[in-house]
This record gives C-alpha cells, structure tokens and sequence, in this order.
C-alpha cells in the first residue's frame, strides 16, 4: 500500500461513459451495489442508447451509467458530474458539457485513436485529449486497453474477449480512488463465471491490475473517502424501480393471497418486470409472454375473471393498443393491474429515454366514458409501496387501475429498507361463495356502500352469470340499450371511482411550511429534483413548498384545500404540461408549469432558477 493520503468528501457524482459493447452498465451497477454496501445514500441514471447496436465509436451508440453517492440523504443522481470516465472520443463529446468545471476525466487513449475521433465527428487532425481544450478539468490520460492486454498476456483468451475485461480495470482503478474494498465484485464475478474459469480469471485479473495501476501511478496523491450516510436503522439493499415493482406485486400477491397471472408483451422499458417475475414460480407467479399488447392485457382479464390478479406491462405505445381492453375491464369492472413504464413519445419515440408522457393517456385515452383510478410511484424503492397501493385498491374496488412509472424510476437505483410482513396493511379479499338466504338469483351488478360489486368465480354454482363488453343493465347485468339506464351506469361507474378518495391517504407537505408563497407541486419521477430544490430553498429562509401526488385519480380529498393555501403553483412535468391540465380543469386555479421534454430528468439547478424567478 502506498503511503497516498485520503481525503474525506461528502458526496460524488461519477458518469460512466463508452460504447455500448465497453460494460458500462455493469460497471455502473457494481460501484453502485458496493457503493450500497458501505452504507452510503445513493441514486442513479443510466442512459441507455436507443439503438439495440449503433455503431461503435459512434455518437448515437454512447452508452452512460451516472452515480451520485453521498454521506447525507441524496434525491437526485446529480445536476453536473465531479468525475467522467471516458473510454472513447464519443463518450467524452456527448458528457462533457454534463461535467463541472474543475472535475476529473479519466480517459481511455486507446478510444481517441484516429478513427474513433473521426467516428465521433472531430474534425481532422484535432485531439481534444492533446489540444488544450480540456485546460479547465484534471485529465488523467490511461491505455486501459494495452495495460488490460498486458494484465492477460499469459492467458489464452482470444484479443476480443481480453478487451471485453476493460471495464473491470476501471472499476479497480475506481475502487482504488474511493478507498473501497472489493470483496462484492470478487464475490459477484465468481458466482457470475465460476463455470467459465479462464473469464473469471481474465476479470478478477483486470479488476486487481486497475487497483494496483491506481496505486502505482504518480497522478494521483489523494485518495477519496465517503462516510456511510446516516439513515434510519434497518437492512438496506440497492433496488431498481422494476425490480422493486416486482416485488410490491409478490409482496401484495402473498398478503392477499390471490395468485398474479402477467400476461404481457416485451417493450422497453417494462420488459425487466417480466424477467423478474418469471423467477418466482414459488410464489405462485404465472407469466406469459403473449404474442402482441392485445393478447397479453386480455388473458389477464381472463385471469381476473377467474379469480386471481390479472397484470399486465407495457409503455405508453403498448398501453394505447391495450385501449379497447382495458375498456372491457371498466364495463366488467374487475381487478386489473394495467402497469405503464413511460418513454419518450409519440409512436416509437424515445424507447431508451425518459417522459411522463402518458398521464392524459390514462385519464383519457379510451373511447367513451372509461374512469379508472390512476397511482404512480416517484422515485425507484417506492414502487415496492405504489403498486402494492394499487393491488389493495384493484382488489377492495374491484376496478382496473393503471399504475405509472416511467424510464428513469424503472433503471435507476436507490438504497431500499426492506419492510417487515407486519408493516404492511392487509388486503382483504372477498369472493362470493353461493347465494346467500333471501337471494333468488345472483345480481352481478348489485352494489355495496361504495358501489363495488362482488367478485364471482366461474362455476361457482347458482352464481352464473352474463359478461361482456355491451352495455349492462344496473344490477342484473343484462345487455340493455335503455339511454337512461346507459347515463345511470356510466355516472355509477364515475361516482364508483370518485368514492375511492374516502379510502386513500390525505396528501401530505413533503417540505416545508403549511402555507406560503410558492407550492411545487410535482408527481413521478420528477419527485428528488423538486425535493432537493425546495430544501435548499427552504434552507434560505424562503416560504416555498413541496407536494408530490400519489393518488392521481381520484385526488387525495384535501388537495383542493392545499393549493388553495399558496399564492401560487409550480407544476414541474417531463412532458408538455399534463397534470397542469388536470389541476386547472378540476381546481379552476393559475398554476404555472416547468416543462422539459428531452429525455432526460429535470434538475435540481433549473428549478431552483424558476421557483427563483417566481418568488
């Protein structure tokens, strides 16, 4: 061990960037569970390129893993980063403008050669590594690609799967820099390649040479050091927003216990939802991957119909295909979880990038009147707790309920507390067994308190009755075309969803005081850029605030009451303003919007600007 000194930090943003063949996801994943570990708050972003394989070296094929981790409490995965790995010409062109001035780039050499420069549209004969156009950043030139050569010059690895070791030298270079053990990717490695054994020594080869280069190398006095961030006492795990979202619906599924079916089609960036259930056979978990959107949204009607909990994935494309069905199960009224991962839109759109483009989608994106509650979820681990939400109110309202994360929520991560079986509430499940004393036939669609009518089970004797999706008459279900009986059940199936307010949550402050001059008022992802705006502004004495809507259909009931308490309103969106809408039509109130729409996250640093400019 060299004799380096380390230097305490509070908190670091690094951006992994290179080809999308270099690893830098798994990179990017491996710093941030070892990051978890030590006991750090953490968040991340990975930017995916949306091409299944641009060509390399090129713009377009960039693929970037963006790290933000911290000895305090973090919401955001950073506005500008202190650290850019770079492992060629275009991973540095398309993330320089996101790094601060003064920062550290670590770049690969071998990426800048002159083909790389001319893929990444330098012009001729310019070499920003060797101009002096990177005078304002510490530059930390390396070869990663001859010293992870050299490292396995004794293995009998072909030069193409040697090359695929690089991005281990990085990590250990990294985990050099951040005085960090590297036991997790040692361990990570060997469960991953133990039945390869000559990848498994070309890995944990490159990681141990990165380290020993990191030590060796006169560049590099000062070692960093991130203490752990003090969070509430209990067992902590980094989580995505899929993998979190997953495990809500086992978690729910196991609570109520009524098995889930997923029937769905695969669609970036929901398909990891299907990946993850379809290991949990244990649980009772049914998946299929159906051959289009329709087919998979409409054998999850057949499950509810059946009796268990009929899920189906998809983003903002997918769900527009699913409009019809999704229609069925409104006149049905029976549990559904219609889940949507929101990307960048219209059509194809943006299918690696981020948008809350769906929202006015699931308000209104079916023909006729089609009212269904809507929940969201604003940050990764709180998927777990959003979409258990939405099982309780599918199951007790007997309603399908479109459930919105979107790009950012679904890939990026946080530490997640894992909760107890006790903390959470019961769901209760009620099936209808058989007629009871008095009933001469069943009455599918006879109502209780809250116009929910009652869940039947096909072949349950004497309960048999008529489906579709023709207009039902109120409380036999017949088919009827009666226009007074159609206004009378499209304002029941209205009413039915508007008295679900009774039964969520009031809305709560998340900062700052009760009345004052400015509300933000936010949902989804855009939850840790407002909450770290209004902190910070809070911190300077100003009367602002943050509420950030879970329930978006229907309201929480004292809303109305709370953006009447504010001389005016901020409704930041990833999109062209939708939610803003929706306020002004239902609350007839000013509100202003923040827009950004370029498929990345809105920043702590714009906000702050605009609320300023408010105030």
């Amino acid at each position: 061990m060299s004799n380096k000194t380390i230097q305490q930090i509070e908190d670091v943003v690094i951006k992994f960037a290179g080809d999308s063949g270099d690893g830098m996801q798994l990179t990017g994943t491996q710093f941030s569970n070892n990051t978890a570990l030590i006991g750090n708050d953490l968040s991340t972003f990975p930017d995916f390129p949306a091409e299944i394989r641009a060509p390399q070296g090129t713009l377009p094929g960039v693929s970037g893993f963006q790290l933000h981790f911290s000895s305090n409490r973090i919401f955001t995965p950073g506005d500008a980063c202190d650290v850019l790995v770079a492992m060629n010409a275009a991973a540095l062109k398309a993330n320089l403008k996101g790094l601060k001035k003064g920062g550290i780039i670590i770049a690969n050499t071998d990426g800048f050669d002159s083909k790389n420069l001319r893929l990444a549209n330098y012009p001729e004969g310019v070499n920003p590594l060797e101009d002096g156009s990177l005078v304002n950043y510490q530059l930390h030139t390396m070869d990663v690609t001859k010293m992870t050569r050299e490292a396995l010059k004794e293995s009998t690895l072909g030069m193409k799967e040697k090359d695929r070791a690089k991005n281990m030298f990085v990590l250990g270079f990294l985990y050099w820099l951040y005085d960090r053990d590297m036991t997790s990717t040692l361990n990570f490695l060997t469960e991953k390649f133990g039945k390869k054994p000559e990848i498994l020594d070309s890995n944990l080869k490159s990681l141990q040479a990165g380290y020993n280069f990191a030590d060796t190398v006169e560049a590099f006095s000062t070692r960093f050091r991130v203490e752990k961030a003090r969070m509430e006492p209990g067992t902590y795990r980094s989580i995505t927003g899929n993998t979190a979202l997953s495990y809500g619906l086992i978690a729910a599924s196991q609570k109520a216990d009524l098995p889930i079916f997923l029937g769905t089609y695969p669609i970036t960036p929901a398909s990891d939802i299907l990946h993850e259930l379809s290991r949990y056979k244990n649980f009772g978990i049914r998946t299929f991957q159906a051959e289009d959107e329709i087919a998979g949204i409409t054998s999850a009607i057949g499950a509810s119909y059946g009796g268990h909990m009929g899920v189906t994935t998809t983003s903002g494309p997918g769900m527009a295909l699913k409009g019809e069905a999704m229609g069925l199960a409104v006149m049905l009224e029976i549990p559904l979880l219609i889940i949507d991962i929101q990307r960048g839109g219209p059509s194809t759109g943006l299918p690696t990038k981020t948008e809350q483009s769906d929202l006015l989608q699931a308000y209104y994106g079916r023909n006729g009147e089609c009212p269904m509650p809507i929940v969201s979820a604003s940050t990764p681990s709180d998927c777990f707790d959003g979409i258990y939400e939405a099982f309780r109110i599918a199951v007790n309202h007997m309603t399908p309920v479109i459930f919105l994360s979107d790009g950012y929520i679904a890939n990026g991560a946080e530490p997640w507390r894992f909760p107890k079986s006790d903390d959470l509430k019961p769901i209760t499940v009620k099936f209808k067994k058989g007629l009871e004393e008095g009933e001469d036939q069943f009455l599918p669609y006879q109502r209780d308190e809250n116009l929910v009518r009652p869940w039947a089970v096909p072949g349950t004797p004497g309960l048999e009755h008529r489906i579709g999706g023709l207009e039902k008459q109120n409380i036999t279900g017949n088919v009827s075309y009666d226009p007074e009986n159609h206004q009378m059940m499209v304002k029941i199936r209205q009413e039915k969803v508007d008295r679900i307010a009774e039964h969520i949550p009031l809305q709560k402050i998340e900062v700052g005081p009760e009345k004052g001059k400015v509300l933000v008022l936010g949902w989804g992802s855009t939850y840790g850029a407002i909450k770290s705006a209004v902190l910070e502004l809070v911190a300077e004495g100003h009367e602002v605030a943050h509420a950030h809507i879970r329930h978006l259909r229907p309201f929480p009931k004292n809303l109305a009451e709370i953006l009447h308490s504010y001389e005016q309103v901020l409704i930041p969106e990833i999109n062209n303003g939708q939610l803003i809408k929706i306020i002004r039509d239902q609350f007839l109130i000013p509100a202003q919007g923040y827009n950004k729409i370029m498929g990345v996250p809105i920043t702590k640093g714009e906000l702050v600007a605009r609320i300023k400019e408010m105030l």
